[in-house]
């Protein structure tokens, strides 16, 4: 066991009201989980083979989640999707997993598309150090629609060059409700946590506008019905009005990046139960991608200027809204939190964007037992130096000292927590007998 005794500032994930924060607190971890967490105790003494980590002048949360991950991205650029698509690809996805843990502060990734089940089984197993992963392995557009990165010189023939069809991964081109019904049961075979579509098309596909349709009603209908009958969710990638509501209607849960997203379009949400993740760090980050083509920076242009309208009129009417990057940059991995600093550009208060970013992310995918430090809890956390919580910006200014996930630290930062290396996840899987 190991304690961080008379913590200075914690917020505990568990809502965004001022209750969840706590000032001098001592949290107890065993096991891998949270024991206790109770109010400072100047006296506390354990045994030798236990630790009392003095942090009174740290800030203590939960460690984040990230609800729209691409793990295996690293840019949209012919480079990088080549490098993706090739035998190189899985040291590269090692990488990411491990800069998104250690840097970002991810303890929990929802990959929206291209993480396959071998991925997630790769950290579970402890070959590979990164966040827990939820999978949806495919993002699944139409032909010519948002998935499809052939691009207007490629043969119809040609595959799309953005997670083609590979091992533990069918591919994301559907067609018709029928064919629709089949990729669903064949992703959920291949071992997803939850179904990714795209509602309307998106901004960085090479032919579709933004006004133009993806998949019809009838083919959204019946993803959403053959996922339900296996138990997953759906998560609808949707910046028009038309392919919001279509999402909606149609039985999707999650909505995502929600550009056109207006008050009548967030009450039908909120009648359904619907959550969104808006995306809003890479709304900007998008901005600043001189080598996209002219006509992808216009629709770069026409969601800059909506976007921060939509995440206030899903605020104002009481959505739950997820955290998620939408890392398709290779420089965007490690820097997740980013995330919240523009949440709340886009108007949330802090401790709305934390709350998205932990105990309410944990509840929505389906990780209930992370995302809160509260006693039987994983124990995953950061500690850091500043005011991070007021200012998540400073995790990537220095502040970030320490990831701890199931109870094991990441950065060797404080001396009495378990530490996890490269070198103690080999030795314990060539530990094993096989």
């Amino acid at each position: 066991m190991w304690v961080l005794s008379n913590v200075g500032k914690l917020y505990d994930g568990a809502s965004c009201k001022k209750s969840s924060l706590r000032s001098r607190v001592d949290l107890f971890v065993e096991n891998g989980l949270v024991k206790e967490l109770k109010p400072h105790n100047p006296k506390l003494k354990l045994g030798p083979a236990h630790a009392i980590i003095d942090a009174s002048g740290y800030t203590v949360t939960p460690g984040l989640f990230d609800c729209h991950s691409h793990i295996t991205a690293l840019g949209l650029s012919e480079k990088a999707m080549d490098i993706m698509n090739s035998q190189t690809a899985l040291l590269f996805m090692e990488k990411i997993l491990h800069k998104t843990l250690v840097d970002g502060g991810v303890t929990t990734a929802r990959d929206i598309g291209g993480a396959t089940h071998f991925l997630k089984r790769m950290v579970d197993e402890g070959m590979m150090i990164g966040p827990r992963l939820k999978v949806a392995i495919c993002m699944l557009s139409t032909t010519g629609g948002h998935a499809d990165f052939r691009g207007p010189d490629r043969c119809h023939s040609d595959i799309s060059r953005l997670w083609p069809a590979a091992p533990g991964r069918p591919s994301s081109i559907v067609d018709g409700p029928d064919e629709c019904r089949k990729r669903v049961r064949e992703i959920a075979a291949c071992g997803a946590d939850l179904i990714k579509i795209c509602a309307s098309p998106g901004v960085a596909s090479p032919s579709d506008k933004l006004e133009h349709r993806d998949f019809s009603n009838e083919e959204i209908a019946a993803i959403t019905s053959e996922a339900t009958a296996r138990g997953l969710r759906v998560a609808a990638h949707a910046h028009s009005k038309t392919g919001i509501r279509m999402a909606i209607d149609n039985g999707v849960h999650d909505i995502q990046h929600i550009s056109y997203m207006d008050r009548e379009l967030v009450e039908r949400a909120y009648k359904k139960g619907c959550t969104v993740t808006p995306t809003s760090w890479i709304v900007s980050h998008l901005q600043t991608r001189k080598e996209l083509s002219a006509f992808v920076q216009e629709k770069v242009k026409q969601v800059t200027e909506v976007h921060a309208k939509a995440v206030a009129h899903a605020r104002s009417g009481g959505l739950k809204i997820l955290s998620g990057t939408d890392p398709v940059f290779a420089d965007m991995h490690g820097r997740n939190f980013m995330e919240l600093v523009y949440l709340m550009q886009d108007g949330l208060t802090a401790l709305e964007a934390w709350h998205s970013a932990t105990g309410l992310a944990a509840a929505e995918i389906g990780q209930a037992d992370a995302g809160v430090l509260a006693p039987g809890r994983r124990a995953d956390l950061l500690v850091s130096r500043g005011d991070t919580i007021s200012d998540p910006a400073l995790l990537g200014k220095g502040g970030l000292l320490e990831v701890v996930k199931d109870g094991v630290g990441c950065r060797g930062f404080l001396k009495g927590i378990p530490q996890r290396t490269y070198r103690s996840a080999a030795d314990a899987v060539l530990a094993k007998d096989y």
